[in-house]
């Protein structure tokens, strides 16, 4: 017996069936499937990390539209508020790695040129 103790794809099941093997399985509540899911979020963060496998970004998005629909918000909003960051933030493109920020009043020696 091979224990796995993991939040797994719906169908998996059936597939373990199909292929001669008894899955022992546990429908989870509310709060166990939202901690299961932000294991798994890591889960496959880190096969992509060490994969960099275009497959476990797809795994990856199929846990985060779990998590909207959990706290009940469509991919819709997640957009929204992805594309509003955008605009006032920016994106990734650039490749701007931030090595340090100064205060520009501590530059100048404390003082507050505004006179």
């Amino acid at each position: 017996m091979k224990v796995m103790n993991k939040l797994v794809r719906d169908k998996i099941p059936e597939i373990c069936l199909s292929n001669n093997q008894k899955p022992k399985i546990k429908i989870l509540n509310k709060s166990e499937y939202y901690e299961k899911l932000k294991e798994k979020l890591l889960e496959e963060t880190k096969e992509f990390l060490e994969s960099e496998d275009i497959e476990e970004l797809a795994d990856l998005e199929e846990v985060l539209r779990a998590l909207l629909d959990l706290k009940d918000t469509s991919y819709d909003k997640l957009e929204e508020i992805r594309l509003e960051k955008l605009k006032k933030r920016g994106g990734f493109k650039n490749r701007i790695f931030l090595l340090s920020v100064e205060d520009i009043v501590k530059q100048l020696g404390g003082k507050n040129n505004d006179k």
